[in-house]
């Protein structure tokens, strides 16, 4: 495909109301997704079970009236957001050639995460089952296993703890804030960015510590000691208060969940 036609088709994807629209409930639904973790996450904290992942949060899902239909609703809505994103990696608009790329990475990377998720609803929608904790240490076992996997593994580590990084940042600056069109002033506006700072916050802390598991597993040898989000999640049980922090975590995840909802009115398209 030549560089005319892919430019054109990013932006037959970008002027499509059809696809904004999609793209919108996108953000609902991945807020509904957050917000099913979180609580989930706060429910272990206080001693209950389940995974507090994707996966727990789609089979939670699953489990209500009319669940299968929102099963289909999350996946249709991730993968559209997912295709806006790659559109919005095509049309960089900063001259600058290193930044496009750098803009293009992190939008593709975003997309790859929306697609993953509604990857993972489709699978609960069609009756299969989805284990984050089991594919990422199957995963971590298999790059053990090769010529230089400690040191891959330790570079997926760095990478996945950067992306928490990157969102403990946005929140604490409000980079997040130049992707909104929120009103000029008032409580609304004062209230969305406080929800957007500490649910980045939070996400950023849960993200990171999937990073630093994997770093672990590395270091050890040890492939199950990495985990995905549940594990991440529940390793933090096990720090000195670790129970309040895994409940503030948990509930910064479903302060996020609801300023996704406010992302899907103000989000700039």
């Amino acid at each position: 495909m030549s560089s005319a036609t892919g430019k054109s088709a990013a932006n037959a994807a970008q002027n499509s109301r059809i696809l904004k629209s999609l793209a919108r409930i996108g953000y609902v639904v991945l807020g509904i997704v957050h917000i099913v973790i979180g609580t989930i996450a706060i429910s272990v904290a206080q001693g209950a079970g389940g995974e507090a992942d994707q996966g727990g949060a789609m089979q939670q899902v699953a489990s209500w009236p009319f669940g299968l239909v929102l099963l289909w609703l999350i996946a249709l809505g991730l993968f559209a957001l997912g295709l806006w994103q790659v559109a919005e990696a095509f049309l960089v608009r900063d001259p600058d050639s290193k930044k496009k790329w750098g803009y293009r990475v992190k939008y593709v990377g975003t997309a790859i995460a929306y697609v993953t998720i509604g990857v993972t609803a489709l699978v609960y929608a069609l009756g299969g089952r989805s284990d984050g904790d089991q594919s990422t240490q199957t995963l971590s076992a298999q790059l053990l296993a090769t010529p230089g996997g400690v040191f891959l593994l330790v570079l997926v580590g760095l990478v996945v703890a950067g992306v928490g990084v990157a969102f403990v940042y946005r929140g604490a600056t409000r980079k997040f804030e130049e992707h909104l069109e929120l009103p000029g002033s008032g409580a609304a506006r004062r209230g969305i960015l406080v929800f957007g700072t500490v649910g980045y916050i939070a996400k950023g802390i849960a993200v990171g510590i999937v990073g630093v598991l994997f770093v672990v597993a590395a270091v050890t040898a040890d492939a199950e000691a990495a985990g995905g989000l549940d594990a991440a999640l529940k390793s933090l049980s096990d720090l000195p208060f670790g129970v309040v922090i895994l409940w503030l975590v948990g509930a910064g995840l479903v302060v996020y969940g609801i300023f996704c909802f406010a992302r899907a009115r103000y989000a700039k398209m």
